[in-house]
């Protein structure tokens, strides 16, 4: 049970660190910048991203220091990368820390439910939708064991195609450019409609596999 309360404090910890600005992202923006021409910096910038996912701190923080550092692409695939494996390292962690447990509810309905719901495009939709938590997508993965194959390439697109749009806007800021555009419908509106039209696919497909499955009994 106390691995279970542990799990839970974290993804709380996490939350509350992303959304209060805990971190002071403009003093680390000022290190990281005088080594923007070093190879290693993209690495620990992964690193330091694989690390705080994994114990559900703010890693999304580093969209504001690769964005601010790098252009949009090399942005986007060093976020995709750090938050991806990150994922991977908390849906690991949230595994074993939960598996007595699981164990003793895999077998009732509502984790059943919860685990046919496994699929790519309903992960897809949650990396897509803005500020959506990250810590709560790859601790309750792991719970339920979600399969990798879908778990992986869904953070990985999700989170590229996410920081790529966030990545531009800080980019040009950096140029003079105004940030006020990043909190303008027009840039997150399209990442949200796309999170809805594919939870609506999903949700439909589920209806009507519930409606065959029925008129087949």
């Amino acid at each position: 049970m106390y691995k279970l309360i542990i799990l839970g404090i974290l993804i709380l910890a996490g939350i509350l660190s992303q959304i209060s600005g805990l971190f002071q992202l403009s003093d680390l923006i000022v290190v990281a910048r005088q080594y923007t021409d070093q190879w290693w910096l993209p690495i620990i910038l992964v690193l330091l991203q694989t690390l705080l996912f994994t114990f559900a701190q703010a890693g999304s923080l580093f969209l504001w220091v690769a964005a601010a550092l790098y252009p949009p692409v090399t942005a986007t695939l060093i976020l995709a990368s750090g938050a991806t494996l990150g994922g991977v390292s908390a849906y690991y962690f949230s595994a074993k820390l939960s598996e007595t447990w699981v164990h003793r509810v895999e077998n009732s309905h509502v984790y059943k439910v919860l685990h046919k719901q496994d699929n790519f495009f309903t992960l897809l939709a949650m990396r897509l939708m803005p500020a959506f938590p990250h810590s709560l997508i790859n601790y309750s993965s792991g719970f339920l064991k979600t399969s990798l194959f879908h778990f992986v390439p869904a953070a990985f697109i999700g989170i590229g195609l996410k920081s790529y749009v966030y990545s531009k806007v800080i980019y040009q800021a950096t140029s003079g450019a105004p940030l006020q555009e990043l909190f303008d419908i027009t840039t997150f509106g399209p990442l949200v409609l796309l999170s809805v039209i594919i939870l609506a696919g999903v949700f439909a497909k589920y209806k009507y596999d519930q409606r065959r499955g029925i008129s087949s009994e």
